[in-house]
């Protein structure tokens, strides 16, 4: 038993006069070393030490008669009030502790070691030399040493272990996120949480940008505590890991990082269906961290397989790129042929946050955006598949300012050469003030522009304060495609707000005036009511949106630089050409959730077939320049006149608030009546129902 204790006691322990000391930050303190900090008061400990024994400690006289050598390790303590006190002494001869003891008794009362400012105790350990040495004689020995190692031409290893790796000092996990502004993966459903906190009336913040920062959300909604709230009483690590915790959770001095298993999986069943169920089929990760507090980032890789109701496997394939994937599952991105009725579709997002400032926040990632408040966006909206950006936000008096520059791509084979799709990219900036305490308005403008003639990144839209469309128009008129928008939000009181959005993509003044429904005029509109805690019941979210899209909106002479990316429109999902009016309810209570969503709406598409091969305005990537029907008389649902109704209902359980994962059940209904079927507009009703479990970190769209 004494030899192990002793090997125990080594393991911790230096070559010669070493420290296992407990968590504290300053080593205690003789008269000798008074001022001396850090290193320096560490020596000056031991060198006391050391000579305390020189100068008291007496070999007994039976080993000195017979030339005794060897050591004598004592782990002793100092405690705080400064005492000493011997623990354990490891030596060859009973007298030999004896006087080990007897000598450390004799030792001085010193200033303890200390922790957070407080006294403390601290164990050491030091090795005693027989014969007795004093700390310059030891240091004389240890610099003849030295004289004659480097004289040596043999190698001789180090014999001082590293401690590096074992001197890094960790936290207790407390979930140093909620504070810091890493990114809130932006879904719907989870916003909804906290969506009444961030629109209290007075609040000086601005929800129309998104995603949210975990320190935006925190000013306004305890995230630490609603978590505790959830947490379920589990003591082992499974139960703590299932339930409570992320998967791997460090924190040490100014850093810290989670990494978490991603899944999404769903199974169900549609009818009609050519399949005999759909799936699917997500495995991922997501590593999450911060240095200090300027430093944040996220980064999700999904590797996902699944068939999808046949109305949504037609719009996916309605999209396909060139170069032969059978598709491009909307949010997502491009899909390859999975077996032989299904897709294998693999996603990656990360972002990269900097804020070295309370007035300036940088992130660089893969990934969507979204500007607005409503479900829709008919200005920057997150239907498309992740593009790279750069975001810069800055934040000051009542006013935040966001500037948001991507890249993105047009995948039709019109524009593919050698197998490579076409690059373009996008400027935009939103401006947010908050007039009153009630009312906010918001300014947003956005230029599409392409890399023809090697043009590259236009340094004139990089200016983050510049007016986009006077840049657009010095370049030419055809070289880019710009967009202005505005957002109004009123907060009636803290439960009640209307918010709105005008886009307008090119208007005639002479046009509208002559009142004969120009087609130049493009613009939409939309209109929409949020009612928290509806009715005095508690978390429960009742939420109105009315949306209003004239033909030819979003699209361009130039399809290149129409306002899309991946075949896929970035304002509202449904491109051009369009009404809808969408009625939503959400509530949750613990882990419990529901949501309910009914979607009526009118679309005009093309019918492209033998007989008609017209551009109505609902496909944003066709030249509006071309097949054009007609220049006047142009109205929402011109065309193929299609009306939509979708009801969209889940409801689940909160499995695990640190990935937002949920179990859940969805069904969805939706009835598809266009005037003339074509093959991808296709006349049918369809019952979708499924179950899953998700973590819930984006948004999927299902209501096409």
């Amino acid at each position: 038993m004494k030899k192990i204790f002793y090997l125990v006691c080594l393991f911790t322990l230096f070559s010669n006069a070493q420290v296992t000391q407990k968590a504290s930050e300053r080593f205690p303190v003789f008269p000798a070393c008074e001022g001396q900090e850090f290193g320096a008061l560490e020596t000056c400990f031991y060198n006391e030490v050391q000579n305390f024994v020189y100068n008291n400690f007496r070999v007994p006289d039976n080993l000195k008669q017979g030339n005794f050598k060897g050591n004598v390790i004592v782990l002793f303590e100092v405690d705080d009030k400064g005492n000493f006190k011997v623990i354990y002494v490891d030596a060859v001869d009973e007298t030999l502790v004896t006087e080990s003891k007897r000598v450390f008794g004799q030792m001085p009362k010193i200033s303890p070691a200390t922790y957070n400012g407080n006294p403390t105790y601290a164990k050491y350990t030091i090795k005693i030399a027989i014969p007795l040495q004093s700390v310059a004689e030891i240091e004389a020995e240890k610099e003849a040493r030295k004289k004659v190692e480097t004289k040596s031409n043999f190698y001789k290893p180090n014999q001082k272990p590293l401690t590096e790796l074992d001197s890094i000092k960790y936290s207790k996990f407390d979930n140093p996120q909620f504070q810091s502004h890493l990114n809130i993966p932006f879904s719907h459903s989870f916003y909804a949480q906290f969506d009444d906190e961030m629109n209290q009336v007075g609040a000086n913040n601005h929800t129309a940008s998104k995603p949210f920062s975990y320190a935006d959300v925190s000013k306004y909604y305890d995230l630490a505590t609603e978590n505790k709230k959830l947490a379920k009483n589990k003591q082992g690590w499974w139960g703590k890991k299932f339930w409570n915790e992320n998967l791997v959770e460090v924190q040490g001095e100014d850093y810290w990082f989670t990494l978490n298993p991603i899944l999404d999986l769903q199974f169900g069943k549609s009818d009609p269906s050519v399949s005999s169920y759909t799936y699917v089929n997500t495995r991922g990760i997501q590593f999450n961290g911060g240095l200090g507090k300027e430093l944040n980032f996220t980064t999700t890789v999904y590797e996902s397989q699944g068939r999808f109701a046949d109305y949504f496997n037609r719009y996916a394939e309605s999209l396909a790129p060139a170069g032969g994937n059978p598709a491009i599952i909307p949010g997502i991105g491009i899909a390859k042929s999975f077996k032989s009725d299904a897709y294998d579709f693999p996603l990656a997002e990360a972002n990269l946050a900097y804020t070295p400032s309370k007035f300036l926040n940088m992130n660089l990632g893969y990934g969507r955006n979204f500007i607005g408040d409503g479900y829709r966006s008919l200005l920057l909206g997150d239907g498309a598949s992740p593009y790279p950006y750069f975001k810069l936000n800055t934040s000051f008096w009542k006013i935040k300012y966001t500037n948001i520059y991507t890249w993105l791509k047009d995948v039709r084979p019109d524009v593919t050469e050698d197998r490579t799709y076409a690059t373009k990219f996008a400027a935009s900036h939103y401006l947010s003030l908050n007039v009153t305490n009630r009312w906010n308005i918001g300014l947003f403008e956005s230029v599409v522009w392409t890399n023809k003639n090697n043009r590259g990144f236009d340094m004139s839209f990089a200016n983050p304060i510049i007016f986009y469309r006077s840049v657009e128009f010095a370049s030419s008129a055809r070289s880019g495609n710009a967009l202005l928008g505005l957002t109004s939000k009123f907060k009636f009181n803290n439960q009640v707000q209307i918010y709105g959005q005008f886009l307008l993509d090119e208007f005639s003044l002479s046009d509208m005036k002559a009142g004969e429904k120009s087609w130049k005029n493009k613009f939409g509109f939309q209109l929409g009511a949020k009612y928290f805690n509806a009715f005095s019941i508690k978390n429960l979210l009742l939420q109105g949106e009315y949306n209003v899209v004239r033909p030819y909106v979003y699209a361009h002479s130039e399809a290149i630089t129409n306002y899309g990316h991946n075949n896929q429109s970035l304002g509202h999902q449904w491109g051009g050409n369009f009404r809808e009016l969408i009625a939503i309810a959400r509530y949750h209570k613990g882990r419990y959730f529901a949501d309910a969503k009914v979607t009526i709406g009118t679309r005009g598409l093309d019918f492209n077939n033998a007989t008609n091969t017209f551009n109505y305005g609902s496909d944003i990537y066709r030249d509006y320049d071309l097949d054009r029907p007609y220049d006047t008389g142009v109205a929402v649902g011109q065309g193929n006149k299609t009306n939509v109704f979708i009801a969209d209902l889940q409801a689940g359980y909160l499995i695990n608030p640190m990935t937002n994962m949920k179990l859940y059940g969805s069904l969805i209904y939706r009835n598809f009546t266009p005037a003339t079927e074509t093959t991808f507009a296709v006349k049918e009703s369809t019952t979708w129902f499924s179950i899953g479990l998700r973590c819930d970190i984006f948004n999927w769209y299902f209501d096409y």
